[in-house]
């Protein structure tokens, strides 16, 4: 029989051994050029499963830590989390939340939820388009939204409309600065963030594009409270929307018409645009900026200079600009040499915490070298702003009409009367320690029992007058109820006259 000829038999035969192995070299590194190319061709579709990817700062204490195994059917914050997503919340006084992909565990690089990547390198240029990053702070949620965001607020729905694989994520949020207080947020309308797969093909279309970013903001709340509008809403207002010096549009929600008009002259300086009541809007919004909630600082009338290119005093600086205020520091009397007299601003209150002898308290400060004027503050911000900005003392009992210092001149003199019931704390935080952020100079006047009305309604050794810290342990509704709503103030002129001597004293400085 002759030799039976196979593939292998021509194979040998026509190259040497040498060549051979040339050519299996050849044939193994073609084969790895086609899977790479396999890989280049396919990498969009092969990315990693999406996590929540978190950052906080590293100061700040943990307070709550929530896990959440989204192959279930649980829920973040009220919204659905796709299959295939571990989701870990965590809750600090300063922490902020990324809906992300997972990072590349090789590298510095992080994959935001449209699928863009932001890469860390040193030498490479940073991404960070089409992106939903949600802030949870002690007193503030908010999250910032950027890439094809559409509005939709027959729905209270803000869609990041981008299409990706990546997983479906959602976010309840109440745009309004006092997080935590279950009591204003009854008049919170709760508004819902989505962003993934879902949310780019339940994308209403766009009826109106906007080329400008926007903020959406509630008026409701505690709103209507001179103390809670500036705290609440307009220094936060002011912290998130003047980095767009007026080019930004402004959509309310829960909007009241008389807010809007006592702060008209704020709003139209920090946006240059037309308010839109979003809750009447049939048309979808679009833009590629939006920013849901707003920003604060957890302390009350607070702006952190460390964590923010604003202050109070550059605040301060906004609303005399908003308003034409002229004057701008209090009254020296060192260098007035006595030829002008200090003017005292006393703020009445028509019912509770009301002075009960305005006129003794008024002849006494002009007697000893004050222009006297006694006033109450009402909803007429750029009247009240003009009075207060051109006085160099300010004096009432607490309450939010006192929350107009921020008008007063630099250097001047915020006096606040303390009426019984353990206000001492609600005193300095709400007005006390602002107080000194906004450069004026604080005297605290704590009133005695026999300077309080409420010596006329129960007897001496009642405990409101003798432990109103029981008071307290039953409740804020209790406490408010008789501290702040009975109560009034007789102040002993002559006890009070040490106070306004210091005041005076203060102003030669």
């Amino acid at each position: 029989m002759g030799e039976k000829i196979t593939y292998e038999t021509i194979f040998a035969r026509s190259f040497s051994r040498y060549d051979q192995k040339k050519l299996g070299y050849g044939a193994f590194l073609g084969c790895l050029l086609i899977a790479l190319s396999f890989c280049i061709v396919f990498k969009p579709y092969l990315g990693p499963l999406p996590v929540l990817n978190m950052r906080m700062s590293m100061d700040v204490g943990l307070n709550m830590l929530r896990i959440m195994d989204s192959f279930s059917s649980e829920k973040l914050r009220g919204g659905d989390i796709s299959s295939s997503m571990t989701t870990i919340v965590t809750e600090t006084s300063s922490s902020e939340i990324e809906m992300a992909e997972e990072s590349d565990t090789t590298g510095t690089n992080e994959t935001i939820s449209n699928g863009t990547t932001v890469i860390n390198n040193k030498n490479s240029i940073q991404q960070k388009e089409m992106k939903t990053v949600c802030h949870v702070e002690e007193s503030s949620e908010f999250c910032e939204m950027n890439g094809d965001t559409r509005v939709d607020g027959k729905s209270s729905t803000v869609f990041m409309a981008v299409d990706t694989m990546v997983a479906n994520s959602s976010w309840i949020i109440g745009p309004y600065a006092r997080r935590g207080d279950e009591e204003a947020f009854k008049r919170v309308t709760k508004w819902s963030i989505k962003s993934g797969v879902d949310a780019y093909e339940e994308a209403p279309q766009c009826d109106q594009r906007h080329n400008v970013p926007a903020i959406i903001f509630s008026t409701g709340g505690y709103a209507g409270n001179n103390f809670h509008d500036y705290t609440d809403i307009v220094l936060p207002l002011y912290l998130t929307s003047r980095q767009f010096d007026g080019e930004v549009k402004f959509l309310i929600t829960d909007k009241n018409p008389w807010w809007i008009e006592k702060f008209r002259n704020i709003l139209q300086k920090l946006s240059r645009y037309e308010l839109v009541d979003i809750d009447k809007e049939v048309n979808v919004h679009c833009f590629t900026s939006v920013i849901v909630g707003l920003k604060r600082y957890p302390k009350e009338l607070k702006i952190d200079p460390s964590k923010s290119p604003y202050s109070m005093k550059e605040f301060r600086q906004f609303l005399r600009s908003a308003y034409s205020l002229k004057k701008e520091n209090a009254i020296n009397m060192k260098d007035n040499g006595g030829k002008k007299r200090p003017r005292l601003l006393i703020v009445s209150r028509k019912s509770t915490r009301a002075f009960t002898n305005t006129n003794a308290i008024s002849g006494m400060a002009t007697r000893l070298g004050y222009e006297v004027v006694v006033t109450e503050v009402d909803s007429h911000v750029a009247r009240v702003a003009e009075m207060v900005n051109s006085c160099d003392v300010m004096m009432g009992v607490h309450g939010a009409g006192l929350t107009n210092m921020v008008f007063l001149p630099e250097n001047a003199i915020l006096i606040q009367v303390i009426p019984i019931g353990g206000f001492e704390w609600l005193a300095k935080t709400d007005f006390g320690e602002p107080s000194k952020d906004m450069n004026l100079r604080y005297i605290g006047y704590k009133i005695k029992t026999e300077e309080s009305s409420l010596i006329q309604q129960y007897p001496p050794d009642h405990e409101v007058l003798n432990d109103p810290y029981a008071v307290q342990k039953r409740g804020w509704y209790e406490f408010k109820s008789i501290y702040l709503q009975k109560q009034n103030v007789n102040l002993d002129v002559d006890r009070f006259r040490a106070t306004l001597l210091r005041a005076l004293e203060l102003l030669h400085q």
